[in-house]
């Protein structure tokens, strides 16, 4: 009498397939993880910010791509000289890259091309060119407790706190602090603040 054997074993394409699926599914959940890591990265840790136009020559130039730190100031208040990103006042879609060099609470006012912090001159290393237009700041402007006062480097060729279009800005505004320089590739470096 003759048995009848019966096998679990998979034959070799059934192995295959099954194999090929666990890849893709596994393939699927890692590319999920990773776009979820980038978005919360994104979000709340750092963003890549394009620098457009020619405001903070010499510090940054036309083109150069940073990384935007966003944890710091949840942690610490901005510091006078730290590069701030923060969106463009009519237009929320267009971000800004300026100095900060006014706090909050203090009185600014440029005078002679000199910027003036309460009725003393700032001693910089940053943006030394004498300013043909103090803006707004001709006259003192007295900075409210959560305001900024910003400037680019390349003080005749920036739009900042010296014109109403950008005027004084809120710590609620600041999306983060400049850090770090990507591109060109070259050039790659932490940026100097203090």
């Amino acid at each position: 009498m003759s048995k009848k054997v019966y096998s679990d074993k998979k034959t070799k394409p059934e192995k295959i397939e099954q194999s090929k699926t666990k890849e893709i599914i596994g393939l699927v959940i890692y590319c999920i993880i990773v776009v979820a890591i980038m978005f919360l990265v994104i979000k709340f840790v750092g963003q890549r910010t394009i620098v457009i136009g020619d405001s903070m020559n010499p510090t940054l130039q036309d083109g150069e791509n940073l990384i935007t730190d966003k944890i710091t100031y949840r942690f610490k208040e901005p510091k006078r000289f730290d590069i701030i990103v923060f969106p463009y006042k009519d237009n929320t879609s267009k971000l800004l890259i300026k100095r900060i060099i006014g706090m909050p609470g203090e009185t600014v006012q440029i005078e002679n091309g000199r910027v003036y912090i309460n009725g003393h001159e700032l001693n910089e290393d940053y943006g030394n060119a004498v300013m043909n237009d103090g803006g707004i700041a001709a006259n003192a402007i007295t900075l409210g407790e959560d305001e900024y006062f910003v400037l680019g480097d390349n003080r005749n060729n920036s739009q900042d706190s010296r014109f109403a279009s950008v005027g004084n800005v809120h710590r609620s505004d600041i999306i983060g602090r400049a850090w770090l320089r990507i591109w060109p590739l070259d050039e790659v470096t932490l940026l100097k603040h203090q």
